[in-house]
């Protein structure tokens, strides 16, 4: 037996004592023969609709513009320290594939007038949602009380900024997906300014920030606002612990501890380019099925139980070279021939081993060439360490531009 048939049937195994603890789910007319002979069909890896009619959009909105407003809402969110009032609005933004679709965010404004100069600034928080069920979107967990980045917002809150918080992975939930990513962040933005009851009119400034999960709908959301969203008056952009380049992560995440992450955002890349299906076996499109509706407090752990390599759900050859999995990986690589045309703060960890910092490095090289304003921090650390120990830095680069400082002209590191 090699150990490659090794792999395959001891995933096989995992995926059925996972479907077995985890019990039924919304597949299918047949869920079990979808299971035991999985067919070819992405429809079969969607979450589950949460069954709340405030989330469908009304029909016709494909021909609305980008960024305008379909539905809205008054919601409560915390726990906060800070007095605010919630509204969450659904808009009109474009996938990756540039097909139009309905998106959520939340606005956060605190009660507190805003007495500085000018408007009041504005933070678009993107949080890691890292998950593949709707029910782990921001637009969900806020009201609720658990969404796990909510301390990092109420530091924003406490400036009496306003806060927006997005939910970047778009209506299919397509986790690392950054095109999906940019573009619902713009949008959201748009639809703040469309919506003037909000009192934050186009002239506010606008910082963007987000780290690991959150800084790949950041880094995106910049690199595509110069074509996609010029009218969007961002004065700067600030994340950390970013995956680049999954071409990097092929070689530290995958078949490690790191696995589940790594083959959940597969299957939420999948999700905006389909064709992926094709290149499954059995297997993986068992746990496109399983994994569905999965937050990331179930996904991270399985890497630690079962470090399955991506390959195990393939039976191409090399499935990571074939021409499909080369442009997926060239179209959700960070940098290229997009760039940023206000400033940017990166930081990175320099003992990172899950995103090794050589991503961020030739970011930062690729968007200095074309022009860019970036300033590169690496910190002693790893992932984990340096999503608290970065967060200083990064406020205060945040704070001077929100408050008209202009960023150092050209780009320069520290750490590196």
């Amino acid at each position: 037996m090699t150990l490659r048939t090794t792999i395959v049937r001891s995933t096989g195994t995992v995926l059925a004592c996972v479907m077995a603890l985890i019990g039924p789910w919304t597949a299918g007319a047949d869920p079990v023969g979808d299971f035991l002979n999985p067919p070819q069909d992405p429809s079969l890896a969607t979450p589950t609709p949460l069954g709340e009619p405030w989330f469908v959009p009304p029909p016709g909105f494909e021909s609305a513009l980008p960024g305008t407003v379909l539905n809205t809402r008054s919601v409560q969110v915390g726990p906060l320290i800070t007095p605010v009032r919630s509204t969450q609005i659904l808009f009109r933004t474009t996938d990756s594939k540039d097909r139009p679709v309905a998106g959520a965010t939340t606005v956060i404004v605190p009660t507190a007038p805003w007495t500085g100069q000018g408007s009041r600034p504005v933070v678009a928080y993107n949080m890691a949602i890292d998950s593949l069920g709707n029910t782990c979107a921001p637009s969900w967990t806020l009201p609720r009380g658990i969404a796990p980045e909510i301390a990092a917002v109420q530091l924003f809150l406490a400036k009496n900024y306003a806060v927006v918080v997005t939910d970047h992975q778009g209506p299919r939930q397509a986790y690392a997906a950054g095109r999906m990513a940019g573009h619902a962040v713009l949008d959201a933005l748009r639809a703040m300014v469309n919506l003037p009851t909000l009192g934050l009119p186009a002239e506010s400034p606008i910082a963007m920030t987000g780290y690991s999960g959150g800084a790949i709908a950041s880094g995106w959301a910049a690199q595509l606002a110069p074509v996609y969203a010029p009218e969007v008056n961002i004065v700067g952009t600030a994340f950390g612990g970013a995956p680049i380049d999954y071409r990097i992560l092929l070689g530290s995440m995958n078949g490690n501890a790191a696995s589940t992450l790594f083959l959940a955002a597969a299957m939420g890349v999948a999700r905006e380019y389909p064709e992926m299906f094709q290149l499954m076996n059995a297997n993986g499109l068992r746990l496109a099925q399983i994994a569905k509706d999965m937050c990331v407090y179930l996904l991270a752990p399985g890497g630690l139980v079962a470090p399955i390599p991506v390959q195990a759900l393939s039976d191409v050859p090399n499935v990571d070279r074939t021409p499909i999995a080369e442009e997926i990986i060239r179209q959700t690589r960070m940098g290229g021939d997009l760039a940023p045309t206000t400033p940017v703060f990166i930081y990175h960890g320099q003992q990172e081993f899950w995103i090794p910092k050589e991503g961020a490095e030739t970011l930062y090289d690729e968007w200095c060439a074309n022009g860019t304003q970036v300033r590169l921090e690496e910190y002693l650390g790893e992932h984990l360490v340096v999503a608290i120990s970065g967060l200083p830095g990064s406020h205060r680069w945040i704070d001077d531009r929100l408050a008209g400082i202009p960023a150092p002209a050209g780009c320069s590191s520290f750490g590196r």
